[in-house]
């Protein structure tokens, strides 16, 4: 006999803090405020990540709440990738810019041999960045997903714990108040969607 489970009453979430609203407002923040965010904030937005779509249940992702010791590390190899490409004062605006960043976390995805499993599983640590993503912006606190040089960089994995044959890097993750808030512009619908027969 199948055991029959009760389906939650579905809660709808209406006026300026509607789910709608949350989506359409969320903005990429360059420059955060000064103060950080609690770090239980950041947990329970790391919690609602986990809820994101994944096919077969693999639960891909891994969640790494960087301290302000390995922020600090990381910073400093990005400003030695920077030096190194740009020079000494291009390294050392953005060591200065990285070391005022307040919330960290590195998500990484479980490494497979399946060639499709692999494209899935990445596709369900996106979606898991920007639940946590959405919840955050919900409660003030904006985000910044990068996948720069220094996110590839072996020293990085090294910096993070990370085993390169175990994990791949999706993305370094900030979090914070934002200092301001962008306004792009999106394309309308019609121009990038197609309705057929």
């Amino acid at each position: 006999m199948n055991e029959v489970l009760e389906v939650p009453e579905v809660r709808t979430v209406e006026g300026e803090a509607g789910m709608a609203e949350v989506i359409r407002s969320r903005r990429t923040i360059h420059d955060f405020r000064e103060e950080p965010a609690p770090v239980e904030l950041a947990r329970k937005a790391l919690d609602l990540a986990r809820w994101a779509p994944n096919h077969h249940l693999t639960e891909p992702w891994r969640f790494y709440l960087l301290g302000r010791e390995t922020a600090s590390a990381i910073a400093r190899l990005n400003a030695e990738i920077v030096t190194a490409k740009s020079g000494p004062d291009a390294g050392a605006a953005k060591l200065d810019r990285w070391s005022r960043i307040p919330g960290w976390i590195v998500v990484t995805c479980a490494n497979t041999e399946d060639p499709l499993r692999s494209r899935e599983d990445y596709a369900a640590c996106c979606c898991a960045i920007h639940n946590f993503s959405l919840y955050l912006w919900g409660e003030g606190v904006g985000v910044k997903w990068t996948t720069g040089a220094v996110t590839r960089d072996p020293r990085f994995y090294d910096l993070v714990w990370i085993d390169p044959e175990a994990e791949t890097v999706v993305g370094l993750v900030w979090y914070g108040y934002p200092a301001e808030v962008p306004n792009p512009a999106r394309r309308p619908l019609e121009e990038v969607s197609v309705s057929l027969p």
